[in-house]
């Protein structure tokens, strides 16, 4: 089907959504030599809301932690562990305990050392700042320091993604003699290759940051200056990049053919899916939502292929699966498990009792307007109303999700591995799972994964067998992540990461 007229003007203006400085100079005149690349700008979605590396989010917001804060272990950008702050790393022989041992020539750029107390500082102060990725700790109960270079995390049980979190928020390391303190929050201490540069950096506008002299690793730190200028339309995202204000950003569709024009390089790579996010499952606060055939109607509404091609200018691949191929977790029998079928919807509404109607709440989100008017027309033509409220704000989105505000949100979500994956949108520990809505049956599954090794991905098939067919939530697309650069700098893609690492870039040779 095509869109409704609306939908369709609508669809005229894409978003990139949410993913999650010194402008750059122009090119100089004709013969002019070319000079020496020693600055990187990015133009970023949001500003970072506090410093202190317990608040560390993923995705989008993760990169510009990295310029401040080394993490325990390095992510390589085909998404292999590698050394950082620790040089090693093993478990036990039960997977209880992962024992790590430490850097002994790194400082913070307060002066202070970084050893086996600083790294059990961080690791506890993570776990009880109540920050929004507090739950990649929950396995830990405990950190113990075995000499002035080894430390000890200690397992509840196993996580086979402690590692992967190390690398991540979690492993974030910053001065214990900051942790906690006001100043942190607006002035980051770590020990990464660059420290704020506080009278160049304006709230919401810029982040500015330096190299740091001295800087253990010289292989990540290939730039002098790197800004992070705040631009959260991506119109201005686009110009910025095309008139050289900024090297590199995030671009969606429509815009992307404007870099195109402008002969910008394009990092192209399939990270989050698209969709919307039943939440209160057990209908706790929308008791239609407790019913599967609702859910199951709500997902055969959607034309998701027009919706690629229309909203999206054919920019992603149409799914009914919130686990991505990179996982391991996805299978060719759950791509196209809701086909579009409106006769169908409407059939599972009366069978459910809900022949004259469903209402659904949701806020709005910024960047998805176009999304949310075509799901609200497609529900519509099966007889659900579909209510956007006032939009989320992204400062407190993660708490107002885990308070259990909204019922239902379009969202935007990280295809990750399965055990992260699990633990952010589907365990009763994830931030997206916040009504707890957990069954015995599902329960089993996740245990298996949670135990299975090797075999956890084709475990974790299961894990996704199970929320597609109980319709936990209404995947419309995986998007295709349209990041681009000038001919200044190179970047590496990272892995099921819409934004490379801080350490993928560097000036072009």
């Amino acid at each position: 089907m095509k869109l409704g007229p609306k939908a369709a003007a609508a669809a005229i203006i894409v978003s990139a959504g949410l993913a999650l400085t010194a402008c750059g100079g122009g090119a100089g005149g004709a013969g002019a030599p070319a000079a020496k690349t020693t600055s990187l700008t990015i133009g970023a979605l949001s500003d970072v809301r506090s410093w202190d590396p317990s608040q560390a989010h993923v995705g989008h917001t993760l990169q510009p932690y990295q310029a401040a804060y080394d993490s325990l272990l390095l992510r390589e950008p085909d998404g292999k562990l590698s050394p950082m702050l620790a040089t090693d790393w093993k478990y036990n022989d039960t997977n209880t305990k992962l024992t790590l041992d430490l850097r002994t020539d790194v400082t913070f750029s307060d002066g202070a050392k970084f050893d086996a107390e600083a790294a059990k500082a961080n690791l506890d102060n993570f776990k009880k700042a109540n920050g929004p990725q507090m739950a990649q700790l929950a396995a830990v109960t405990d950190v113990a320091v075995v000499d002035a270079d080894t430390i000890e995390l200690n397992l509840a049980q196993p996580d086979p993604s402690l590692e992967y979190y190390l690398s991540q928020a979690a492993g974030l390391m910053g001065s214990p003699k900051a942790l906690g303190s006001e100043g942190i929050k607006t002035e980051p201490v770590g020990s990464g290759p660059y420290v704020m540069d506080k009278a160049a950096t304006v709230k919401d506008s810029q982040a500015v940051f330096t190299a740091r002299k001295d800087y253990w690793n010289k292989d990540i730190q290939k730039f002098e200056k790197v800004t992070f200028k705040i631009l959260t339309d991506v119109t201005a995202r686009t110009n910025a990049l095309v008139s050289g204000q900024v090297d590199a950003t995030i671009l969606d569709p429509k815009n992307g053919k404007q870099a195109d024009g402008a002969k910008m390089k394009l990092v192209a790579s399939q990270v989050d899916w698209q969709g919307l996010l039943l939440l209160d499952r057990d209908g706790t606060k929308n008791p239609a939502l407790a019913n599967v055939k609702v859910r199951q109607a709500i997902n055969y509404a959607f034309d998701r292929k027009t919706i690629v091609d229309q909203v999206l200018l054919g920019q992603g691949t149409p799914t009914s699966q919130p686990f991505g191929p990179a996982s391991g977790a996805t299978t060719d029998a759950l791509e196209n498990y809701y086909s579009y079928d409106p006769a169908k919807a409407k059939a599972l509404l009366k069978e459910a009792g809900y022949e004259t109607g469903v209402t659904i709440d949701v806020p709005a989100v910024p960047g998805f307007e176009t999304q949310l008017a075509v799901v609200k027309q497609q529900l519509s033509d099966i007889g659900i109303t579909l209510n956007v409220g006032a939009a989320i704000t992204l400062a407190t989105y993660t708490s107002d999700i885990a308070a259990q505000k909204y019922t239902s949100i379009f969202f935007s979500l990280f295809q990750g591995e399965p055990w992260v994956a699990t633990n952010q949108i589907i365990s009763t520990k994830a931030l997206y799972n916040p009504f707890k809505n957990t069954t015995p049956e599902l329960q089993a599954k996740i245990d298996a994964v949670e135990k299975g090794g090797k075999d956890a991905a084709k475990l974790a098939q299961e894990v996704n067998k199970y929320v597609v067919e109980q319709a936990w939530f209404a995947p419309l697309y995986r998007v295709n992540q349209m990041y681009y650069t000038n001919a200044k700098i190179t970047v590496d893609p990272q892995v099921q990461q819409a934004v490379p690492s801080i350490y993928n870039y560097a000036p072009a040779k």
